[in-house]
């Protein structure tokens, strides 16, 4: 008699070997109840574990079938030129919504980035980004208010950082050195991106410099669904 995870990992291995492609109707979990032996309540985790894995997708009242692993977006990781710019240019249908714009507490990773005087006052800036109007990734841009003096009145109505810095003069931008980490989201960043728990996040943090003066425009969160993108770092 098999167990959830004896079942998860086999139906895994059934998608990934091209045994069943992008969507493929799989068995119902009375069927896959049937042929483990197991009741039915275990072949409904094991699908309900498959569709946090971003393996499946649900259509009420018809079945599971195979999510499209392969039309995912390519995202080439470097900071130069917009994400808005880099999705546009794609031909995606992009939509950015900015929800919030607020002044954080002192935090030294943060000042140090922005080679800023801890008196100084810095805001951040979260912007969704939308694919087809599903959240795929959450931008955080860090600000110092010494550089950009009316943050605080405009952040709220800001869809593209780098049209802001253009508007303040600003055209030509360097990347600071970039880390990339993995985090399972939080409460809060599976609500925003509308994911499940078990759909890690693949986070860039990064910073951008404006390359005819040197000063440094931003210290840069963000946080990408993994199931959404591949990723090309130059």
């Amino acid at each position: 008699m098999s167990n959830e995870m004896e079942i998860l990992d086999k139906l895994v291995s059934l998608i990934v070997s091209g045994k069943y492609n992008a969507h493929d109707k799989l068995p119902s979990e009375n069927e896959i109840a049937d042929q483990y032996k197991v009741p039915r309540i275990t072949a409904r985790k094991a699908y309900e574990r498959l569709e946090e894995l971003g393996y499946i997708y649900k259509k009420q009242g018809k079945g599971s079938y195979v999510k499209d692993r392969y039309r995912q977006i390519e995202l080439v990781l470097t900071g130069d030129v917009s994400f808005s710019q880099k999705m546009i240019e794609k031909g995606y249908n992009f939509q950015s919504e900015t929800i919030f714009c607020k002044e954080i507490s002192y935090n030294k990773k943060i000042y140090d980035s922005l080679e800023t005087a801890e008196e100084d006052k810095i805001f951040k800036v979260g912007r969704l980004r939308y694919i087809d109007q599903q959240p795929i990734a959450l931008h955080i841009s860090y600000v110092a208010k010494s550089v950009f003096s009316d943050i605080e009145v405009v952040g709220m109505n800001i869809t593209s950082m780098f049209k802001y810095y253009n508007s303040k003069g600003y055209t030509e931008f360097c990347s600071k050195p970039s880390i990339l980490s993995v985090s399972f989201p939080t409460k809060s960043q599976r609500k925003l991106l509308n994911c499940p728990s078990l759909i890690p996040l693949l986070v860039l943090e990064s910073g951008c410099t404006d390359k005819k003066t040197g000063t440094v425009l931003e210290y840069l969160k963000i946080f990408y669904r993994s199931d959404c993108f591949s990723y090309v770092i130059p």
